[in-house]
């Protein structure tokens, strides 16, 4: 009687929500599928998660007005950058395909990487016309000359600025897609982000300084119009990502995590290191790169 009441007893807990069958295992996965870590529900969630797009959507705008006030010397730029790089890297690494893995497969992490990757490509070429080279390259005054008659899209800061704003909308669906994953994840990659815009602020910064005389007086209003445009992105793509992917396939999510991810190598390989590189001072682009990736390592192993 006793074995029969307690078990009247559990399955009417059930119907009202009190206990799971699955236990605490229930309730690690409900956390797991976007739920936030503080447990109020829905709108809980939906601050949570634009509270991590914001400090990541904030340290652009930082970063562009910090180089306004005070002009950033080469050597603050490449330590800068380079930790950047550093830190993209080692959430590319250690946190961002592993979880691609683990939700996918390899063909699902190699396809996803590769398309995010092309995706920033093709951009890069798109605001550059089509032709890109090195400052080394034989290529360059080949495509030097093609600039001249075909113009990229603005100058040089308008360039970098625009190729940056475009690069948000990935790295934005990182931020959502991983809240929608795990909330401790996204806010791993909000972190790693908000470094990432906070030097490419630096950098929106310092060329817009330079172009001072061709557009006189409007420097400050030129940084904040891109570095806002840059944050806003950020929230958006991360309320998107956030919200249409909480439901859907583990399988989808690895695929959707993974193309942020190859497009945020594509950022650190082609521009962070390469900028950091310009401006370093005994070799300080590569100590900044490697404590980047050695600070993301141990999080991502400790935490």
């Amino acid at each position: 009687m006793r074995s029969l009441t307690r078990e009247a007893l559990s399955k009417a807990a059930q119907r009202r929500g009190h206990v799971s069958p699955a236990g605490g295992a229930h309730r690690r996965g409900n956390r797991r599928r976007g739920h936030s870590p503080l447990g109020y529900g829905a709108q809980m969630d939906i601050v949570y998660v634009v509270l991590l797009a914001g400090v990541a959507a904030a340290a652009s705008v930082a970063g562009g007005l910090l180089a306004l006030w005070h002009r950033p010397t080469t050597l603050s730029m490449s330590l800068a950058l380079g930790f950047a790089a550093g830190v993209l890297l080692g959430v590319v690494s250690f946190e961002m395909v592993p979880r691609c893995l683990e939700l996918g497969s390899l063909p699902i992490a190699l396809g996803s990487l590769l398309i995010g990757f092309g995706i920033v490509y093709a951009l890069d070429l798109f605001i550059n016309r089509g032709r890109i080279a090195g400052e080394w390259a034989a290529q360059r005054e080949r495509v030097q000359s093609f600039h001249r008659s075909r113009r990229p899209l603005g100058g040089e800061a308008l360039v970098f600025a625009a190729g940056t704003t475009l690069e948000e909308i990935v790295e934005g669906l990182a931020i959502g897609v991983g809240a929608a994953i795990e909330p401790d994840l996204a806010a791993f990659v909000a972190a790693t982000i908000a470094v990432d815009n906070f030097g490419e602020g630096l950098s929106i910064g310092e060329l817009v300084r330079t172009e001072r005389e061709a557009y006189p007086g409007q420097h400050l209003r030129r940084v904040l119009f891109w570095t806002g445009l840059i944050g806003v992105i950020v929230i958006v793509q991360t309320l998107v990502g956030w919200s249409v992917l909480r439901g859907v396939s583990p399988s989808l999510q690895g695929f959707m995590f993974g193309v942020p991810a190859g497009g945020m190598l594509y950022l650190a390989i082609t521009e962070l290191v390469p900028g950091s590189q310009k401006r370093h001072f005994q070799q300080s682009a590569g100590l900044a790169t490697l404590g980047g990736v050695l600070i993301v390592m141990v999080l991502a192993t400790v935490v």
